[in-house]
């Protein structure tokens, strides 16, 4: 059995399961501006947050049905594996994305604290080994067999335990944050066109 600092050899395969997305026709309304949070690399270049909710669209059943996107449960690590690599993100929710992501669904056995941390790690170097002619990819298979070191289970649990409550106040500030911002740019057009004073 492992001491708690020893490693091993593993994938990522092993952690979880590695899942791509897709993208619903843009030429059928009838797929988009449902109840489907819908997620490209855009939105997080836009909030580059650790949490994600939604992005700028979402997509209705029957796009879901017609296309590759994948329903990514709450606690999925989001990865975008081009254009650029290494955004990432936990989702706040279930949520799906376009195929500029491979997002992990973590193994019951691996808290999506240590997951998140872990391909936050290794993004540099699966970065430096994307290929591709028009543009870097990281693609699944890459993904799945690329080479990670672990520790042991009693390690990795510890880990979460001590993190976890730094993830969930970062979520909660996250949340504000948007808040604010949201009230931001419900007032700002009225104090530019001087409906309003700060005065008032």
């Amino acid at each position: 059995m492992l001491e708690d600092n020893e490693l091993y050899k593993s994938t990522f395969s092993e952690i979880g399961e590695i899942v791509g997305g897709g993208t619903p026709s843009k030429k059928v309304d009838d797929y988009w501006n449902g109840d489907i949070p819908w997620l490209s690399p855009k939105d997080l270049s836009l909030n580059p947050a650790m949490f994600t909710g939604r992005g700028q669209n979402s997509i209705t059943e029957l796009g879901y049905k017609k296309s590759s996107a994948k329903l990514m449960p709450r606690n999925s690590i989001l990865f975008s594996s081009r254009a650029p690599i290494g955004y990432i993100t936990i989702a706040e929710n279930d949520i799906s994305t376009n195929q500029g992501f491979k997002s992990i669904i973590p193994k019951p056995e691996y808290p999506y604290t240590f997951v998140y941390e872990l391909l936050k790690q290794e993004t540099p170097s699966l970065e430096s080994s994307a290929s591709g002619s028009t543009f870097k990819e990281v693609s699944g298979t890459h993904l799945r067999n690329h080479e990670i070191q672990i520790p042991s289970h009693s390690a990795i649990i510890k880990f979460h335990e001590s993190v976890k409550p730094l993830f969930k106040t970062i979520n909660l500030n996250e949340k504000e944050i948007q808040k604010l911002i949201e009230v931001r740019d419900l007032l700002l057009p009225t104090l530019m066109s001087g409906e309003i004073s700060v005065s008032d």
